[in-house]
């Protein structure tokens, strides 16, 4: 019996050793599951977004994966509409594909290629939060936990069968930064806690169910402008959903600002009109929302570095900015 336990864990050691894997990804949050896949398996091929030019100067950037790919000597495949252009993915023959963030629709004569076929690490407790913004969503929509799912790819967006999942607490002070940091550890962690049972065929596919399906759509620029009518928990989760990138946005004084982070203070201000600046405290500016004040603590002023809003209080005569009424856009 002994025997035969160390002959099944030699061949499946050697089934994970040697499978070839191909990764798909584009941004940091992807960097992690990448490292930890050339960290304990053969990654022969990396696939990310083609390379862009940013700034005054269009200068050539690199994704941060392929900075990891580029570091381990891994070929890198940059294909502008993978559907039109993935016959040198398939030549390097994968045994399995991962992807995580990538960025474009997997045709499916790829995700029918693999022998163990096309896996997906996406950040949300599936059927919860389908789409490219999970992380953002599940902090402006009052999530109270999301999560990594380890999921089997189909031609539908984040639509196939799940494999694993683990979840982590939503905290006050998350923001899209720290939350997102968390749930790419999460990931990795996860993942390779899944593989070996997807390559040994011990994998579990548990259908998702279609009535408990959200969607967490890209971000669109107008829902970056702050409605100071709305709750101040909604304010306060918007803030926090949009932090550090692409950021909340207001004028106050005829001044537009990003706003980072805030809190919600106990002075009901639902008498007063939305908008109107109620205080000026020493760690932040006090605005009047449908019930309670919210309290913009760090932000960005246009032109400025981004500050702590007590920087910013420091170098204004607080008469000028009491009673004005902040807008969401111009």
């Amino acid at each position: 019996v002994c025997y035969l336990v160390l002959l099944c864990c030699i061949n499946r050691g050697e089934v994970m050793e040697k499978v070839k894997i191909v990764f798909m990804g584009t941004p940091d949050f992807s960097v992690p599951i990448l490292e930890g896949l050339i960290e304990n398996y053969q990654v022969i091929g990396v696939v990310t977004q083609p390379d862009r030019c940013v700034g005054r100067r269009q200068e050539v950037v690199f994704s941060p994966v392929k900075e990891v790919a580029l570091k381990y000597q891994i070929p890198v495949f940059q294909p502008e509409k993978i559907r039109n252009n993935y016959d040198d993915i398939l030549a390097l023959e994968p045994d399995i594909i991962i992807t995580c963030a990538y960025g474009q629709i997997i045709p499916k004569a790829i995700l029918d290629f693999p022998k163990y076929g096309c896996i997906n690490v996406h950040a949300s407790l599936l059927p919860k939060l389908r789409g490219g913004a999970p992380i953002h969503h599940a902090i402006i929509d009052g999530y109270d936990k999301t999560g990594i799912t380890i999921m089997y790819m189909d031609e539908a967006m984040d639509s196939g069968d799940i494999i694993s999942q683990r979840e982590t607490e939503i905290l006050d002070s998350d923001t899209v930064e720290t939350l997102h940091d968390r749930l790419s550890s999460l990931g990795r962690e996860l993942l390779l806690d899944t593989l070996p049972s997807i390559l040994d065929g011990s994998a579990k596919r548990i259908k998702q169910d279609e009535s408990l399906v959200t969607y967490a759509y890209n971000i669109k620029r107008e829902e970056e402008y702050l409605d100071f009518s709305k709750t101040s928990l909604e304010l306060f989760n918007q803030i926090r959903g949009l932090s550090p990138f692409p950021g909340s946005s207001c004028i106050i004084n005829d001044r537009e600002f990003k706003v980072y982070f805030a809190r919600i203070s106990s002075v009901q201000s639902s008498l007063f009109q939305p908008g109107e600046i109620l205080h000026i405290y020493k760690d932040g500016i006090g605005i009047a929302t449908q019930d309670y004040e919210i309290v913009l603590l760090d932000i960005k002023p246009f032109g400025k570095k981004r500050m702590l809003a007590s920087s910013f209080i420091n170098g204004i005569k607080k008469e000028e900015y009491i009673g004005k009424v902040v807008y969401g856009r111009k």
